[in-house]
């Protein structure tokens, strides 16, 4: 009975995409803005944080850890402009 249970779940899995799909779900636009939401209150904590901070030792690591969230904030974004100018230029393309 369990290997069966265990078989039944193996089918069940999600699909693996070699290529991001054209179309977001509304799921994972809730998702994509969590992350940036996230990364955007993370950066903005350290911030404030090594400014209140006089240890120059905790200082440094508190302004590594904005910039960490800072580039990944901008990396996100950078996905997302990538995908909108793919698309434009797809549906350009189609148009034409």
């Amino acid at each position: 009975m369990q290997q069966q249970n265990q078989n039944q779940m193996q089918n069940q899995q999600q699909p693996v995409y070699q290529n991001p799909p054209q179309v977001i779900t509304g799921k994972d636009l809730n998702y994509v803005r969590d992350m940036l939401s996230w990364n955007l209150l993370g950066m903005k904590k350290a911030h404030f944080m090594a400014t209140q901070c006089q240890d120059p030792e905790i200082k440094a690591t508190l302004e590594k850890a904005c910039q960490m969230h800072e580039s990944h904030y901008k990396r996100i974004i950078g996905h997302i402009s990538s995908q909108q100018s793919a698309m434009n230029q797809t549906q350009a393309n189609l148009q034409n």
